[in-house]
């Protein structure tokens, strides 16, 4: 990966990574359940060979070594568990406050995660510590 930036997301997006290549039609049925979540564009879809089950640690180094105007702040996976969960839960991964923090996030709760974050209305962490005991963010309780 190294001299390969991580693809960065069109405006007021955020940035889907696929890792898991073993199902095609899995991949097809997360994007779907996406952006039926919600009538408007929240993702920039990346589906690039090279992060085949990429680790984390490897993202945060790849995004350190990018020019600072050009990293991610934050990045969701689209992994093994995304694609076998009736749900479809990403794993979304803090680049930058917390390197390496992860919360998964069903796609239903993608659309209002993704809108706050990329116009820092909220914090990464805001998210991440509202997550339940299994590590999922399910929403604010009285959603």
């Amino acid at each position: 990966m190294a001299d390969m930036p991580l693809p960065a997301p069109k405006d007021l997006t955020s940035t889907v990574l696929r890792t898991d290549f073993s199902d095609d039609a899995g991949w097809s049925a997360v994007q779907a359940a996406i952006d039926a979540a919600d009538g408007y564009p929240h993702a920039t879809y990346v589906s690039d060979s090279r992060f085949t089950d990429v680790s984390i640690q490897a993202l945060i180094d790849e995004d350190a070594a990018t020019e600072e105007d050009d990293r991610l702040t934050y990045v969701f996976l689209a992994d093994a568990t995304t694609m076998t969960d009736p749900s479809s839960p990403l794993l979304a991964v803090d680049l930058y406050d917390e390197p390496g923090r992860t919360f998964r996030v069903p796609a239903r709760w993608y659309p209002e995660i993704s809108a706050n974050l990329s116009i820092a209305n909220m914090d990464f962490a805001d998210f991440a510590d509202a997550a339940d005991g299994s590590g999922t963010f399910r929403g604010w309780g009285d959603d």
